[in-house]
């Protein structure tokens, strides 16, 4: 392996000592549980198999992520709608038959866009915010870093939200209700919030070797 493989290497593993940090925060869902109350499009990318959110204290954010049974925009009137719990929510989708929405409680909605953009809408407290360029996607997965301020407290503080997501079919007409709403992940509940993860004091140390390595590198290429 020559040394700049080497570098490389090293520094690919520690992103993957970082990203690994997250592999047992969130919630999974079962795939093929389209809501009985849905009329819209039976595909993939309304169908959340796993999701997370998290809250970074140093930078005041939070990070959404989601994976889905299919690639992002199969569906090309699909959107992804977080609702948060700031410490007001209520259950809002319970009126219908049969009733979906139990233990889904909300004060607070982030909607991601396939155009790559957020909206954030505080239904208590009032006010939107529109986020151009806030989400990216790549295959199955869709996420977005959102600034806490946006999501002022309402009781609870930012590690004591808690969320759910629903993807919406958006050919599905709003008035229509939960009928545009393929899933809820979690099922039946709201999940926790987790303190973003810091990385292991390895994953730093590979780090450090690596741009150790890559200045010995630069020295020994300005010398020859």
């Amino acid at each position: 392996m020559t040394r700049p493989t080497l570098v490389h290497a090293l520094c690919a593993a520690a992103l993957l000592g970082s990203a690994s940090a997250r592999a047992d925060i969130g919630i999974t869902d079962p795939a093929g549980d389209f809501l009985p109350t849905y009329t819209g499009a039976r595909t993939g990318d309304l169908d959340v198999l796993s999701a997370f959110v998290t809250y970074n204290p140093g930078s005041n954010t939070f990070f959404l992520s989601s994976t889905l049974a299919a690639p992002l925009g199969t569906t090309s009137t699909a959107f992804y709608v977080w609702g948060f719990d700031r410490g007001q929510g209520t259950q809002r989708f319970v009126g219908g038959t049969p009733s979906v929405g139990a233990g889904v409680s909300f004060d607070s909605v982030v909607i991601f866009r396939l155009d790559g953009s957020a909206t954030v809408n505080r239904l208590v407290g009032g006010g939107s915010s529109a986020l151009p360029g806030a989400v990216t996607f790549s295959g199955n997965t869709i996420t977005g870093t959102i600034d806490a301020a946006l999501l002022p407290t309402l009781g609870f503080a930012p590690t004591a939200y808690t969320w759910n997501l629903w993807p919406r079919d958006g050919a599905v007409p709003a008035a229509s209700g939960v009928a545009a709403i393929s899933d809820f992940a979690p099922n039946g509940s709201n999940a926790p919030v987790a303190i973003a993860p810091v990385p292991e004091p390895e994953t730093y140390a590979m780090f450090a070797v690596g741009l150790g390595m890559i200045g010995w590198l630069r020295r020994r290429t300005r010398r020859s």
